[in-house]
This record gives structure tokens, C-alpha cells and sequence, in this order.
């Protein structure tokens, strides 16, 4: 990786650590766990065990109180491994999930949870996608009810990533009672905890996925689910604006799995290129391929410096909405637009199961979708136009 003015000595320290963990403990195994469906719990307690899962949280319960950029440096070097199911399982673990509790829990909940969560003991998920509201959060309709000293939550979640394993669920819920604006729109929304084999709580059923095959998905069904009014995170219909605040925790993640993805396919394709001999030379000779594959790593990059900009700006405590959605909404179609001319290059073998470059480009796919669409990323950026 070339120098960064963002990093340092301890950055490229971290960087390494977790490059020889993936090289070890990871890439040698990773084909038997897409075919299992998840990643073992061993490997995650390995992960807990050296600090992984606590970069940006409070020393007084085992973790690194780093920044943003920190963290970054651990997504992207994280992301350096060709399985994209191993990587959002833990990267939903320490970036999408986690900081919910880690910033709204009370001392009682984080007394409870957070140790556990970052030596990873606890696997955590998030549930706030459902059957019929996906990037429009404010349409969600799955509900929790006060009673009494409980709540009680109905309805279903769908593509919960480590939903199958989890053992800590934290999931959005409408809260807001009748017909007001509130109660349809986004400010009656709240953060509850729910443990896994909570009474009227299961997994509805396991998906299958194009790609992402280590990462367990799921839909989850609330039936009269009761959990303790205790387990309300945060403050009560105050929960959208949690949500909107880890938004960008959680697009800087999928950024760096973004760019991890391209710079590993581009990696994977020069060798090959280099290599691969047809029409009385290597494929490299020819000007268009050698062209193509210095364009798009012009292009990965600078998506590259843009992504460490921006975990720079969320380190500095600035209002980066717009900057963090045009990432989103950049990283997510380049890593694409690298898979496709990557498996072009690699010909009909890039085409079989047994090469990385099929399972990258399976697994990128995803990456325009999920944590935010282009297409809705690009409308958040669009509407801040007037303010820029």
C-alpha cells in the first residue's frame, strides 16, 4: 500500500497483524465454511482474544478506544481476504450491530453485553430490514408495545446478516401509538436488545445467497416476543436517528470491503495477465488489457484516498452525510465495474468455482445494494446540493 498522510507507524502495526491472521486463519479454510454456511465460532473468539472486535470501544470494558481511522485500517486489511461472507460477518459484528449498544446502552446494558460482545462471546446482529421496507427505514413495520414492565414486539425481519448465529439481536421497532405523523414516519421508531431464544423470537428460515456463502442470513419472525422494558436502547421513538447516525459507521465498512474486494482482484488479475500466454506472448502485451487494468487501479486508488478521507472526517466529529453516501454510492459501483473486467481477463477459468476471482465478483455484487442502495445513496447526495 502506498503511504498515507491518515496513518501511522501503529496503523501499518494493525494493518499486518490482521493481514497475517487472515493468511492464516482464514483464506486456508475458507471454502469448507461456504460450504457449511457460517463462519466457526472459534475463529470469532480467536478474533475476540486479540482485540479485534473492540477497536473503538471504552478501555474500561477491554477495548482500544481508537478512532475512526483505526478502525478503518482494520476493515480494509480485513477485507484483503477473498471471502466476502467472512468479512461482513465480522465487520457486521464490530461496525453494524455492536455500536448500537456501544452508543446508546445504559451502564446496566453495557455492564451486561459489551465485554462479552468484544471478546466475542456475544455475535451480534442488527434488524431493521423487513419483507417490505429495506432502504426506506421510515416505512418499517414491525412493532413493540408497551406493557406493563415489557415490551412486546411483532413482525419479521428479512436478510439478517449472522441472524442464524447470532446471540444478540438489536432491532428496530415502531413504538408510536395511532395515526399521527409520528407513528407513520420516522420519528416513532426505537432500539430494542433481544437475546437469542427469547420466548416468541425465532429464525423464520435460513437464505440462500448468490454470494457471501460463510455469512449466515436470515429472516426473523416476532410473535408476541416479550422482552424486559429494561432492553429499550436508547430513548424511546428516538431510535431513527440512531439508526441514521451508524449509517455512516456502516457505509465506511462496506466502502473498505469495496476497495479490499477491487484491490485483491486486481492483485489476482495482473499475476494471471502476466502469465497467461495466448497469440505468441502473455496477455499483458496486449495494450488494452494492460490499459484496462491501469485505469481501474487509477480508480480503486482514489476511491481508496477518498475512503480514508472520509473515516478522517467521522474521526473529527464532522457532519459527513454527503461525503459518506457519494463513497457508498462510488465504491460500491467501481468494485463492480473491477469485477467484471477482472473475470473478462481471466477467461473461462474465472468463470469456475475452484478461482477467488469468481467468488469476488459473486460476493461485489451485493456491495451496490446492501448498507444503502446507489441509487438512494446518490438522492442523499443530491439533496445536499443546495447546502454544499
Amino acid at each position: 500500500m502506498a503511504e498515507s498522510i491518515y496513518l501511522t507507524a501503529e496503523h501499518e502495526a494493525l494493518r499486518q497483524q490482521v493481514q497475517r491472521f487472515v493468511a492464516k486463519e482464514v483464506e486456508p479454510f475458507g471454502e469448507l465454511w461456504e460450504e457449511r454456511g457460517f463462519v466457526p465460532r472459534e475463529v470469532l473468539l480467536k478474533m475476540g482474544s486479540l482485540g479485534f472486535f473492540g477497536i473503538t470501544y471504552p478501555g474500561s470494558y477491554g477495548g482500544a478506544g481508537a478512532d475512526a481511522l483505526t478502525n478503518l485500517v482494520f476493515a480494509e486489511a480485513l477485507s484483503q481476504s477473498t471471502f466476502g461472507g467472512f468479512i461482513v460477518t465480522v465487520l457486521v459484528h464490530t461496525d453494524m450491530a455492536s455500536p448500537h449498544l456501544a452508543r446508546a446502552g445504559s451502564k446496566a446494558q453495557l455492564d451486561r453485553y459489551l465485554r462479552k460482545v468484544i471478546q466475542g462471546e456475544l455475535i451480534t446482529a442488527v434488524g431493521i430490514t423487513e419483507p417490505g421496507a429495506g432502504s426506506d427505514v421510515a416505512s418499517l413495520r414491525t412493532r413493540a408495545r408497551r406493557d406493563g414492565d415489557a415490551w412486546v414486539l411483532n413482525g419479521a425481519k428479512m436478510f439478517i446478516t449472522n441472524g442464524v448465529h447470532a446471540d444478540l439481536y438489536f432491532i428496530a421497532a415502531r413504538t408510536a401509538e395511532g395515526n399521527s405523523a409520528d407513528a407513520k414516519g420516522s420519528r416513532g421508531i426505537s432500539m430494542f436488545i433481544v437475546e437469542k431464544g427469547t420466548p416468541g423470537f425465532r429464525v423464520g428460515r435460513t437464505l440462500k445467497k448468490s454470494g457471501w456463502l460463510c455469512s449466515d442470513t436470515a429472516e426473523l419472525v416476532f410473535e408476541d416476543c416479550r422482552i424486559p422494558a429494561e432492553n429499550l436502547l436508547g430513548e424511546e421513538n428516538g431510535g431513527f436517528y440512531a439508526l441514521m447516525k451508524n449509517f455512516q459507521t456502516e457505509r465506511i465498512a462496506l466502502s473498505a470491503m469495496a476497495v479490499g474486494h477491487a484491490t485483491q482482484a486486481l492483485r489476482l488479475t495482473l499475476a494471471y495477465v502476466l502469465q497467461r500466454k495466448a497469440f505468441g506472448g502473455v496477455l499483458f502485451d496486449k495494450q488494452a488489457i494492460r490499459q484496462r487494468v491501469a485505469m481501474l487501479d487509477a480508480k480503486n486508488q482514489a476511491a481508496r484516498q477518498f475512503l480514508y478521507h472520509c473515516a478522517w472526517l467521522v474521526a473529527q466529529g464532522r457532519d459527513c452525510v454527503r461525503e459518506v453516501s457519494m463513497l457508498k454510492a462510488l465504491t460500491g459501483e467501481l468494485v463492480n465495474e473491477v469485477m467484471y473486467a477482472c473475470q473478462q481477463f481471466h477467461g473461462a477459468m474465472g468463470y469456475m468455482r475452484e478461482t477467488a476471482i469468481e467468488r469476488l465478483t459473486r460476493d461485489a455484487r451485493v456491495l451496490a445494494i446492501g448498507g444503502g442502495a446507489t441509487e438512494v445513496m446518490l438522492e442523499e447526495v443530491a439533496k445536499r446540493f443546495a447546502s454544499a
